[in-house]
């Protein structure tokens, strides 16, 4: 098996490099801090590991990494879009569109930039996984995380439209929407952490689902429950709810 994973430095897509190397897959990985991507690289031995050093914003980048990746290892069984950011917003602050903007092209169009130079060749094999980590704050929008919370909910929506696009194709959509997984992005935050969530833990359910078929991943289980009771009440309610958060 050979896996291309991007955000591969850290958290989920850290977790997942260390899971899939322990189970024999050759990896693509893919970061912004090649120092980390060498550190990992290391401990993954004697799993073999091309390292890429860029940012997802960039879709050159990525696409050389993709040649790369291609003339080394085939066509990918799995391409993991992970890299993702979070900032705080508002949108009456002039001074956080910068900061808008750099999410959505992170975590949107980041993610569109890993899969598009795989495609091809994983058409062509009528195999392998595209798997797009989003969030469960893209269910609902998040007060004073406006960009995160749209971001997360533009990928969700854009893996259902790729996955319908590759329905006869035999290439796997997947949609992981994680909770509160203990990474360095989610120990920012100062608040409750319900369900919070070994990453490891995290790594291991979502290779095992991906591998059995599921196309729609939410991790902890609990968040899935919760959305699932959350879209039976009205929605004045839930915005009231959300408006205390």
């Amino acid at each position: 098996m050979n896996v291309f994973i991007t955000g591969a430095s850290s958290g989920i897509g850290g977790a997942l490099a260390t899971y899939c190397a322990s189970h024999g897959a050759a990896l693509g990985l893919f970061a912004r801090r090649e120092s980390e991507l060498h550190r990992i690289a290391s401990a993954l031995a004697p799993a073999e590991a091309r390292i890429y050093a860029g940012d997802v914003r960039d879709a050159d980048a990525l696409a050389s990494a993709a040649r790369d990746f291609l003339a080394h290892f085939g066509a990918p069984d799995v391409v993991i879009a992970s890299a993702g950011v979070s900032r705080g917003t508002l949108t009456s602050h002039a001074e956080d569109l910068p900061a808008f903007r750099a999410v959505f092209d992170t975590n949107v169009f980041g993610m569109v930039a890993t899969f598009q130079p795989f495609i091809d060749a994983m058409r062509e094999h009528k195999r392998g996984a595209l798997v797009g980590i989003a969030s469960i704050a893209g269910f609902r929008g998040l007060p004073g995380s406006g960009a995160y919370s749209a971001s997360k909910a533009a990928a969700i929506a854009y893996l259902e439209s790729l996955r319908i696009e590759l329905a006869e194709s035999g290439v796997a959509v997947v949609t992981i929407c994680p909770g509160f997984i203990d990474t360095p992005m989610s120990r920012k935050v100062d608040e409750p952490k319900p369900f919070l969530m070994d990453a490891d833990k995290a790594a291991r359910i979502i290779v095992r689902k991906v591998a059995v078929g599921a196309r729609t991943i939410v991790v902890p289980w609990q968040f899935g429950v919760i959305r699932a009771f959350t879209d039976l009440l009205p929605r004045a309610m839930v915005r009231w709810v959300m408006s205390r958060v």
